[in-house]
């Protein structure tokens, strides 16, 4: 599969945060900009300056949680269109996404999930930055199957110096 757009990203990170899903539980989905007004105004002051946790449900639905929470608890433990942290600041009388990355290293998203991000804000009229304020590339070591962050463009495993490939690969399981 090409492209994110059509990309659904499993959860591949630890079982811990898997085994805190519940059923019917998950994060606040945001269909417009008064549902992220008023789930706003439920979180402390400082804590609205921080980035949340937000997933993008293969519904296209935004669903936010607080920082910290994980992001397999925010979708409910289902597949994502992206995953990653948002931050809001006020505009005027609204809000608006000031900083969005893709960083999860539960879903381990591809930059080019971009496009349902902006397609979920675009849909609940919430305005936002033109891309990824702060990409993250990931991709699993085919020699030790674990999960890596890429940095400054060097693609080599953290744990046992193997190649990483060019292409994300997180949906292929690993070796053994």
């Amino acid at each position: 599969m090409t492209g994110s757009a059509s990309r659904r990203y499993a959860y591949v990170g630890p079982a811990e945060p898997l085994a805190l899903v519940r059923a019917g539980a998950g994060g606040q989905p945001v269909g417009g900009p008064d549902d992220l007004a008023a789930w706003l105004a439920t979180r402390a002051p400082g804590e609205r300056e921080e980035p949340f946790t937000f997933v993008v449900g293969v519904d296209g639905v935004l669903r936010l949680a607080p920082r910290r929470g994980e992001h397999v608890v925010c979708a409910g433990g289902e597949r994502v269109l992206a995953a990653g942290e948002m931050t809001f600041g006020r505009r005027g009388d609204g809000w608006r996404v000031v900083e969005v990355s893709n960083q999860s290293t539960g879903y381990c998203p591809d930059p080019d999930c971009w496009p349902a991000v902006a397609a979920a804000l675009d849909r609940a009229g919430i305005g936002r930055p033109d891309g990824l304020t702060s990409p993250f590339v990931f991709r699993r070591c085919p020699e030790c199957g674990e999960r890596n962050l890429v940095k400054d463009d060097f693609y080599a495993c953290v744990f046992c110096d193997a190649d990483l490939p060019a292409a994300w690969n997180l949906d292929a399981p690993g070796p053994g």
